[in-house]
């Protein structure tokens, strides 16, 4: 409690990282140069954690630790709110699409936050995870995957900048490769369904007896450690918004409403997801708890946002 955020971030001396040579790179090089941590990974964390490897020679490593299956190098960006850290799961799902791993791989996170909640969902998504700060000793690795995309991908800069977000199932790039969908935002929800153990093809039944009408609630901000300010309400009526939904619902069966109340601060991960996947339409104030909606069933109805 208290410390910011710089405390709980890692310094990278210079070596802190060490690639054996090979593949064009001598001993006593740096693997990258400052100009392509620029252009390609940018000045932050995981960008000083790559500009700080250096170039061993043959059999120079260290090891108290040797790690053989593929690793998935993560700096949380955010670790105690939802939007943030699902900002993160994608990451790390991009850095394992794009490099064809064939399983989901071992993470480690090499920065200094907290245990949260959130754990239980790196937990579905990947095979495990370890804090670096946990490490003992020279830990070696034999095949790293870094996850240096940071808030520069699709799920962040679409709040603001015009992107094409256009994708489609896992199954149907499988068939026809579409290099221009390369949000794959589609195949993320997915990958969170198959997470949970949720069926990927399951429609909505239109001709159900009741449709569930989702409303996301949202509670003052106090959920992150370093939270000093007074709460904060993004729907200051919130209360009298569910209650006029519930009474306009039992006042008009005809419509065969059943409101949902989405207290997602007290529901599991796995709990949240459901209550997504069974939905007919989604509201809520825009906030954290409408990330879900990259999991929701393609004919849920278009969110209705406060």
């Amino acid at each position: 409690m208290g410390r910011t955020e710089d405390e709980e971030m890692p310094v990278f001396e210079d070596g802190a990282f060490e690639v054996e040579e090979g593949h064009g790179r001598k001993e006593g090089e740096r693997l990258v140069d400052q100009e392509f941590v620029g252009n390609y990974v940018g000045r932050n964390k995981m960008g000083e954690l790559i500009g700080s490897a250096r170039i061993v020679g043959k059999g120079q490593l260290q090891c108290d630790e040797w790690i053989e299956e593929s690793t998935l190098m993560v700096i949380r960006f955010e670790y105690a709110n939802l939007f943030h850290t699902m900002t993160d799961w994608y990451n790390g799902y991009v850095s394992s699409r794009v490099t064809a791993l064939p399983y989901r791989p071992k993470v480690v996170f090499v920065d200094g936050h907290c245990k949260s909640p959130m754990e239980e969902t790196w937990r579905a998504l990947f095979s495990g995870f370890t804090y670096a700060k946990h490490f003992r000793g020279s830990v070696c690795f034999r095949h790293v995957i870094f996850s240096p995309l940071g808030y520069d991908n699709a799920m962040f800069k679409g709040l603001s900048d015009r992107i094409d977000c256009s994708g489609t199932s896992s199954r149907s790039l499988s068939v026809n490769p579409d290099d221009r969908k390369t949000a794959r935002l589609s195949e993320f929800g997915e990958m969170m369904r198959a997470a949970f153990n949720f069926p990927l093809d399951k429609p909505l039944d239109r001709g159900a007896s009741r449709h569930n009408v989702l409303f996301v609630r949202r509670e003052d901000y106090l959920a992150h450690p370093r939270h000093s300010g007074k709460p904060e309400s993004r729907l200051s009526n919130e209360p009298e918004v569910f209650e006029a939904l519930r009474t306009w619902a039992s006042s008009h069966p005809g419509c065969k409403v059943n409101l949902v109340n989405g207290l997602f601060a007290h529901m599991s991960m796995k709990d949240q997801v459901q209550a997504i996947q069974d939905a007919s339409v989604i509201i809520g104030a825009h906030g954290a708890g409408l990330t879900h909606i990259v999991s929701a069933s393609p004919e849920t109805f278009p969110i209705l946002r406060l």
